[in-house]
Formats: C-alpha cells, sequence, structure tokens
C-alpha cells in the first residue's frame, strides 16, 4: 500500500488555456493557492472559474485536485469525469482519467481503476507513471476480484436471514420477559391474596378469629369440655342419691 500511496502523485494542473477575450483571473488565483497548499482556497477560486467557464475542462479538472487533497475522494472523482466529458485535447483526457484511476485505487475499486488507466493511456500511451499505475490496479483486481451476481446475491440472502433471526430472537426475548413479569405479578397477587386471607382469619392480636359461623375451634372444644363436666357432676349426684336410698342394713345382734 505504501507504493500505491507514493505512485499516486497527481498530474500537475493543465497549463492555463484562458480564452484571448476574456482573461481567467481566478483560475491563476487557484493554481497559486493550490501551490501553496492552500487547498480550501485553490477548491473555492476553481469554483467561481467554473461557474465563469463551464465549458473549459481546466477549472473541472484543477478542482477536482483541489478537493483530492482534501480527502473528498467521492467530490473529486465527480469532477474528474466532468473534465473528461468537456475536455478538448488528448493531453487533457489522459490527465483526467489518470487522476480518475487514483480515485477509483483510493476506494478500492479496481476493476474502475484498471479501465480509467486504460483510457490514459490510448490518450497517451507514453506516460510511464500511468503504465505503472495501470499495472499495479491490474494486479490488485486480481488479488481482489470483483464478487459475481451469485455472491452478492448470496450475502444479501444471509444478510436478510441474520436480520430475521435477530428480529424473532428480539420478539422471543421481549414475550418471555412478558411472561416472567406476567409471572411476578400473579406470584405477587397471590401471596397478597393469601395474606389477605390470613389477617381476615385473625384479630389485632394476632390470635385466630372466630369462623364464618362465629363460633371458633377453641371454642367448640371449650363447650365440648363444659358439657362432659357437666355431665360427670349430674352422673355423680345420680349415685349419691342411689346410695341414700339403699342403705345398708346392719345385721341383728341375738
Amino acid at each position: 500500500m505504501k507504493q500505491l500511496l507514493i505512485y499516486f502523485i497527481l498530474l500537475t494542473s493543465f497549463a492555463s488555456t484562458a480564452q484571448k477575450k476574456e482573461k481567467d483571473l481566478m483560475l491563476s488565483q487557484g493554481n497559486e493557492a493550490f501551490a501553496e497548499k492552500k487547498y480550501a482556497d485553490a477548491e473555492a477560486d476553481f469554483r467561481i472559474s467554473h461557474s465563469k467557464f463551464p465549458k473549459k475542462a481546466t477549472a473541472s479538472y484543477n478542482l477536482g485536485n483541489a478537493i483530492y487533497r482534501q480527502k473528498q475522494v467521492a467530490e473529486a472523482k465527480y469532477q474528474f469525469a466532468k473534465a473528461i466529458k468537456i475536455a478538448t485535447s488528448k493531453s487533457e483526457k489522459h490527465q483526467a482519467f489518470h487522476n480518475l484511476g487514483n480515485c477509483l485505487m483510493t476506494e478500492k475499486e479496481y476493476e474502475g481503476a484498471v479501465e480509467a488507466y486504460k483510457n490514459a493511456l490510448r490518450n497517451n500511451p507514453n506516460d510511464e507513471e500511468t503504465r505503472y499505475n495501470f499495472a499495479l490496479a491490474k494486479k490488485q483486481l486480481e488479488n481482489n476480484p470483483p464478487k459475481s451476481e451469485d455472491d452478492k446475491n448470496k450475502n444479501k440472502d444471509k444478510n436478510k436471514d441474520k436480520k430475521e433471526d435477530k428480529k424473532d430472537q428480539d420478539k422471543k426475548d421481549d414475550k418471555d420477559k412478558k411472561d416472567k413479569d406476567k409471572d411476578k405479578k400473579d406470584q405477587k397477587k397471590e401471596g397478597d391474596k393469601d395474606k389477605d386471607q390470613q389477617d381476615k382469619n385473625n384479630d389485632k392480636n394476632g390470635q385466630p378469629k372466630p369462623q364464618p359461623d362465629g363460633i371458633s375451634k377453641e371454642r367448640i372444644q371449650n363447650m365440648l369440655d363444659a358439657v362432659n363436666n357437666e355431665e360427670k357432676k349430674i352422673q355423680d349426684k345420680v349415685n349419691q342419691q342411689k346410695v341414700r336410698v339403699n342403705p345398708n342394713k346392719p345385721e341383728k345382734d341375738w
């Protein structure tokens, strides 16, 4: 990649070919700013130049260079493509295609870069820098072949399946969470009911309250014990009366 960056030297700006009728002062001013590495100022000047002379490829090409130096590759690529369309000489087309290839290499679009350098060489087959970059782009393309439509579709399907699986998992997790929350609420309600029932069955002192019929188990047991005691007392009295009615007579002495 170091070699790639080293040999990606942008070509020098087009020589100013201003129209005879009107001198393009902004183009010259932009070239001076570019030479001083004031790329933002150069960009502004080249934009003004392009607006005044929209049919000149020089302003678009130089504007692309200024933008490229500011690491805005996509916009620079657009300006080089525009310069190619309006270029009138082979020299202009060669330089614009060369720098378009540089942009595509930066974006790792090796197939497009190979075509760009090939077109640059068609307009100037003697440029060794373009020839080297063309060979480098071909090597990168061999090592990184473009994906076929089937591979792209497979990747799309995989991504789609992953999204669907994630969506299903999210739904399942959400349902499990709702079920757990519902179980917790039900358990809490059941606990509250048991506590309420216990509170209802106990009095203020925590003792069991009478049953719905008004008599507690303890009260019933006490009543049974009292009945048994009364029955015992009555039986004792009956037995005493029997003794008094039938006393044992002592035998007379003769």
